[in-house]
């Protein structure tokens, strides 16, 4: 009797402790809902990039006579935890320059007696597209340093799902020229349009604004028109690259062409469809 006892104990402790272990297996670790969480076909490195849901989007404000900052970025960033926490950090930069200029500044306008003027910076960060690989941002951005008047400026990065990382746009062509070759001739077409659009007659030439700018050297933004191929491209260009400061800043869409997509990297040539 006691070595049947002794057998059911035993029994019903190892049923028990499987009925554990199954149970705890519902609790996944961290790293197996990452890995549960991962793009379906990535590398590794995709296990890293696990969405958080519902992440609602950043608006940080900031003003007062020193300074008026603001930053924003929308809830598709804000659901990646790596992409939210290099947009946290960005902003905490560009917060602590612009006040370490704002105070600067001020501390030379006391001195010299004449007024001091509250330095800004606001960036506005917004989705371009989502694709099942990628998220598109662009970035919007007003500074002003105190001088006659403010300044625009552009910014654009794409997080990659299947590596759970960040990249600019420019990262997926084979080089800076190659993409030149393939956008110039359909950027300068595009720019003399939207002057002409603005009344604006575009004299090429040697003088500073008649040269059309390189591609490469301005913001590129890509996007998608149905949310699974990179198939729209828009070239943001600042004032002064093409026409004094009151002509403003330019926004060029340009169609993807074949060419264009010709110019990307193996790594991301099925993720492009040329629209021309």
């Amino acid at each position: 009797m006691t070595k049947i006892l002794r057998y059911r104990t035993a029994a019903f402790l190892l049923s028990g402790a499987l009925i554990l272990t199954a149970c705890s297996k519902k609790s996944d670790t961290p790293a197996e809902k990452a890995a549960a969480a991962a793009v379906p076909g990535a590398p590794p490195g995709g296990a890293a990039d696990v969405a958080v849901k519902d992440a609602p989007a950043s608006d940080v404000k900031e003003s007062n006579d020193l300074v008026e900052f603001a930053y924003s970025y929308p809830s598709e960033a804000a659901q990646i935890p790596k992409l939210a926490a290099w947009l946290d950090n960005d902003r905490a930069t560009k917060r602590d320059a612009l006040v370490t200029a704002a105070r600067r500044d001020q501390d030379a306008a006391k001195k010299e007696g004449f007024p001091y003027r509250a330095h800004s910076h606001l960036q506005k960060w917004q989705r371009v597209t989502t694709t099942r690989r990628f998220v598109s941002l662009s970035a919007e951005i007003d500074t002003y340093m105190g001088g006659a008047h403010g300044m625009q400026s552009f910014d654009a990065l794409l997080w990659d799902r299947n590596h759970a990382r960040q990249i600019k746009p420019l990262d997926m062509f084979t080089s800076g020229e190659a993409f030149d070759k393939a956008v110039n001739d359909d950027l300068c077409a595009a720019i003399e349009r939207a002057k002409a659009a603005k009344g604006i007659e575009w004299v090429r030439g040697d003088d500073p604004f008649g040269k059309c700018p390189s591609a490469s050297a301005q913001t590129v933004w890509l996007g998608s028109s149905d949310g699974r191929y990179l198939d729209r491209l828009t070239i943001a260009i600042g004032p002064y690259e093409i026409g004094p400061y009151a002509e403003g800043s330019y926004k060029i869409n340009l169609p993807m062409s074949a060419a264009i997509v010709k110019a990307v990297k193996p790594d991301f040539a099925r993720d492009f469809l040329p629209t021309k």
